[in-house]
């Protein structure tokens, strides 16, 4: 009869040992799928908030093509700082390769086709693009750096061959 006990004993904690263990990783499997979904809503977050961030508006298009019209280059200058100058050849290499990685993080810019330099807070934009769009997302991407005051764009615009 002890026996008997102690067996039955011995079946109900195991099956209650077996019973938390397998709910243990039932809860993991759980966390792991949560953890999952907030990655990625996090991503669509994020790249919504980049969208909005970089959306360029009709009206900086329509300007920029005016300009491209009247002398074949875009101009813009920040407001607050356009008497400011940023001394130095590392500080215009910092500005040029903040720039660059701006440009090469924006999809649908050609940014191995835009050529970078930098002095002093003047910032000249050179290569080939595709549309007025790319180059009104491009001098804004520069315009929106940190030690940059004035932007030029030489851009040429190349529609793509299809």
């Amino acid at each position: 009869m002890k026996r008997m006990i102690f067996c039955f004993l011995l079946g109900v904690g195991t099956g209650a040992g077996g019973y938390w263990y397998f709910q243990q990783d039932a809860g993991k499997a759980q966390l792991e799928h949560a953890r999952g979904q907030v990655v990625t809503n996090a991503q669509r977050a994020a790249t919504a908030i980049k969208e909005k961030i970089y959306e360029v508006g009709a009206e900086e298009v329509k300007e920029v093509k005016d300009q491209i019209a009247r002398t074949g280059t875009v101009v813009k200058e920040k407001a607050k700082s356009a008497g400011q100058s940023i001394a130095g050849a590392a500080s215009n290499a910092k500005v040029t390769t903040a720039i660059k990685a701006k440009l090469v993080a924006e999809p649908g810019l050609p940014s191995f086709n835009i050529n970078v330099d930098t002095t002093d807070g003047l910032v000249t934009l050179s290569g080939k693009v595709e549309s007025h769009e790319q180059v009104a997302r491009a001098v804004k991407l520069a315009l929106e750096t940190d030690g940059v005051h004035k932007v030029i764009s030489t851009l040429q615009i190349v529609p793509a061959s299809k």
